[in-house]
């Protein structure tokens, strides 16, 4: 898995567990829903810190806390 499918799957996970839509993230985060859409469509596999800052601010967590899962245990190196 790379790192863009691992944030995709964590951003699908915690929508999940607080069953939200992605599109309710985009208007807790301030993220523009293309945004979203194009993460979680694979369109954008490189998304950026400050995106995944919004998106936990509009969470309500930290960075740590979206990094502190299991998904990211299994990144590939990214330099081959």
């Amino acid at each position: 898995m790379n790192i863009g499918e691992a944030v995709k799957e964590r951003i699908l996970e915690l929508c999940c567990e607080r069953n939200i839509t992605i599109n309710k993230l985009a208007t807790l985060s301030g993220v523009t829903q293309s945004t979203l859409n194009n993460i979680i469509s694979g369109r954008n596999r490189s998304t950026t810190i400050s995106t995944i800052k919004k998106l936990c601010d509009g969470l309500d967590i930290s960075m740590v806390e979206f990094f502190s899962s299991d998904i990211f245990d299994h990144v590939e190196q990214e330099i081959q």
